[in-house]
């Protein structure tokens, strides 16, 4: 039972999907750092990616360190003891599943168009029980980018599916992207993707994402990829085009709409806790970061928790054990951890990422 009240370390991994991820191996220490293909790093992750393989039938999912040392897949373990790593509360929320999917994602190039589908689509078009609403939390920018790193988001004011569908036929991406805004980013920078909202990341951004544990994507070019008759082509189109939503807004608005100002949940001489995505946005997922310069007790949720150490060097304690911990490590905390301090030897930053169901008090002591 003792396994359930510490944090468990999580093994890195990289998943392979468009160019980059070379600041995933710099944020990691890894020389030489590179551009491998494998952009996307799945933190704490039960949901494997849409098109798995027989080579490798759980790409996407997370190993973990046990206590004693041994290497297993985070959602073997959880299936051996669920009551006890999940907890009831989080079981009758998400069942044996971990209810969110945390993400390091570093974009060497502009990723294509895209948006993702509601719950309710998700189920009747794909067979899904989850949507893919996501946030991003902009950690790093390469100074090497082609041009100022940058965001694709929201459509702009009275664009109209007729208008998307014009550069659909066309076969016209770069029109389809000129129906979107284009927004500079910087490192700290926090915005909430509805379901529907048209997005692309641009090059030389690298972020966390924290979503619903869901790998569906809808694309806003045409099928080339797929043998298509006619009819499936039409098919294929309206399912595409009908998963955006249009309901777009002027440049100020949009900001206003889909880029998040953090609250303070807490804070002291110790240093700050920010609510980063909530309730306000979701209710589907939540995260915080956590900033401290000194001693101080991490907040419990009574559900699970997926953390990244963003920055920092620190040790975690609790009664009867202690961990090091430093940049990019990467945690899972089962429901049953209670009084863990975190005591920095420098200023350390976590984000702590939570499944649906967890509740924020306005301010805390």
């Amino acid at each position: 039972m003792d396994w359930y009240r510490e944090p468990w370390s999580l093994v890195p991994n990289k998943i392979v999907r468009y160019p980059g991820g070379r600041e995933i191996d710099r944020f990691r220490g890894i020389e030489p750092p590179k551009d491998d293909g494998r952009p996307e790093a799945w933190v704490g992750s039960d949901t494997r990616v849409r098109n798995v393989t027989p080579q490798n039938p759980n790409e996407g999912c997370a190993e973990c360190i046990l206590p004693d040392g041994s290497r297993r897949y985070l959602f073997e373990v959880v299936a051996q003891a669920p009551r006890e790593i999940l907890g009831e509360k989080h079981m009758a929320v998400s069942g044996e599943k971990l209810g969110v999917l945390v993400k390091l994602l570093d974009a060497q190039k502009q990723l294509g168009l895209q948006t993702h589908p509601t719950r309710a689509y998700a189920k009747e078009h794909f067979g899904s029980a989850f949507g893919k609403e996501e946030s991003w939390y902009v950690i790093g920018v390469r100074q090497d980018a082609e041009e100022p790193p940058y965001v694709l988001m929201g459509f702009k004011e009275g664009i109209t599916l007729k208008d998307f569908e014009k550069g659909y036929d066309a076969d016209d991406i770069a029109s389809m992207e000129a129906c979107c805004h284009k927004i500079p980013v910087q490192v700290g920078d926090l915005f909430f993707i509805e379901a529907g909202l048209p997005h692309a990341i641009g090059g030389g951004c690298f972020v966390v994402e924290v979503q619903e544990p869901c790998d569906i994507t809808v694309g806003a070019g045409k099928p080339h990829h797929l043998q298509l008759t006619e009819q499936e082509e039409e098919e294929y189109k309206w399912r595409q085009l009908h998963c955006y939503h249009y309901n777009g807004h002027n440049y100020e608005e949009n900001l206003r709409c889909y880029q998040v100002t953090p609250r303070v949940l807490r804070e002291g001489a110790w240093g700050q806790e920010r609510l980063m995505i909530g309730p306000q946005q979701t209710s589907y997922f939540s995260f915080t970061s956590l900033k401290a310069n000194a001693p101080v007790t991490l907040r419990q949720t009574g559900d699970i928790q997926i953390g990244i150490v963003l920055s920092g060097e620190a040790e975690l304690r609790w009664e009867g054990g202690s961990k090091k911990i430093q940049q990019a490590d990467e945690l899972f905390f089962p429901y049953q951890v209670k009084e863990i301090t975190l005591v920095p030897q420098q200023e350390t930053e976590l984000v702590l990422c939570s499944p649906p169901g967890v509740d924020y008090p306005q301010q805390e002591g």
